[in-house]
């Protein structure tokens, strides 16, 4: 028999019929994330970026992220990232550069200290083995406290240095060579 069919009925058989293509399937892949970003006012420029995370979960699954740590950041009470942290994590988490802007309290800090955390992987007796450089000394103390919460339980040890006379004694007077 003939089947009988409109043109509009026939490009809608026809579109039925094909399978996505890799090609459209990366597209729409993109559209979703960039509604995402849009949905959280994320800004990001730079190519071959890494996906934003919607939940910390994500960073468990995808990055491996050390348990302990993941422990921490619910015992903190973060349940679910901030724009920055949704963007910034990932793109550290890469070994890309970053720079970033966010108001204050929008987690900046702990955007920062989960990469640089996992990086390092385990404790090792090697010396400071990341610095962490800041303008005054209030966002140092936050820096050091944010750390030292987000570190418990994995065996780093994490110092505030804010004067070099006391860095002297506390780590003896050879640590300037040694470091």
């Amino acid at each position: 028999g003939i089947k009988w069919m409109s043109s509009l009925e026939a490009k809608f058989e026809a579109a039925k019929d094909k399978k996505p293509t890799a090609e459209k399937l990366e597209r729409l892949r993109r559209q979703k994330i960039n509604r995402f970003r849009n949905q959280h006012r994320i800004s990001v420029q730079g190519t071959d970026l890494p996906d934003p995370i919607a939940t910390f979960e994500q960073l468990q699954k995808e990055y491996k992220i050390h348990p302990k740590i993941m422990d921490n950041i619910q015992a903190a009470g973060f349940r679910v990232p901030t724009p920055i942290q949704m963007q910034a994590i990932p793109v550290m988490l890469h070994g890309r550069e970053l720079l970033a802007s966010a108001p204050t309290g929008s987690g900046k800090t702990l955007a920062f200290c989960i990469p640089l955390l996992t990086h390092l992987k385990q404790p090792r007796n090697k010396g400071f083995r990341a610095v962490i450089v800041s303008p005054t000394r209030e966002l140092a103390s936050q820096t050091h406290r944010e750390l030292v919460k987000l570190a418990e339980g994995t065996g780093f040890r994490i110092h505030m240095i804010h004067k070099a006379a006391e860095a002297a004694k506390k780590f003896g007077p050879k640590s300037s060579k040694k470091f």
